[in-house]
């Protein structure tokens, strides 16, 4: 039996021209499909880069509105609930507080700041307060006190510290009393301080 080859039946009578037609057609419906693909590669980076815009702008309202709820919430009660504990605050000596370096930078920024004779209390206020990871609010209000002890050499008054919020994940009140922090949470429209028998606030 002998073997035969298949071999694929092309036109006869197709012109090198045709051909080359063909190949060119093609190659125009190739362009034209990468030049459409293109154009919908960056219609939808415009729309991820849109909508990124868009949630800054919401995380950006989201933050300041967390400033907010020291100002409309912690700060109202804040000098009754300490006064109760025989501070004598008179009132709310500074809001926002910004610490420069010898640059003008910012070193740190206290949201609210309480002064009295014998007395600091440098208060940060977080809608819901973390005691672990790289947002830990209790390492970086050490931080921040330090550096209020550091600008301020010669002033003989102890300085402490605490943390209010909104909302506190189990263990987390625990956490910064250990620290010795004292504890302001919201219980309804005002604050209360959560201070366990036998607490000591650290100095700085």
């Amino acid at each position: 039996m002998t073997e035969t080859s298949i071999v694929p039946d092309y036109p006869r009578d197709i012109t090198f021209e045709q051909v080359w037609a063909a190949i060119h057609v093609g190659g125009e419906r190739f362009d034209r499909e990468m030049r459409e693909s293109r154009e919908e590669f960056d219609r939808r980076m415009r729309e991820a880069d849109r909508r990124l815009k868009k949630t800054e702008e919401q995380m950006g309202g989201l933050h300041n509105s967390f400033g907010e709820l020291a100002e409309h919430l912690v700060a109202p009660s804040v000098v009754e609930r300490f006064n109760e504990l025989g501070f004598h605050f008179d009132s709310i000596v500074d809001r926002g507080r910004k610490l420069l370096d010898k640059e003008g930078k910012i070193e740190a920024e206290i949201d609210i700041l309480l002064e009295n004779s014998s007395c600091v209390i440098a208060l940060e206020v977080k809608s819901s307060p973390k005691a672990g990871g790289k947002n830990c609010n209790i390492e970086r209000h050490k931080k921040r006190l330090a550096i209020l002890r550091k600008h301020k050499p010669d002033d003989k008054r102890k300085i402490l510290g605490a943390i209010a919020g909104a909302v506190f994940e189990r263990g987390v009140k625990e956490a910064i009393l250990d620290a010795g922090f004292y504890v302001l949470e919201q219980t309804g429209d005002t604050m209360r301080i959560c201070m366990p028998e036998g607490f000591k606030p650290r100095e700085w």
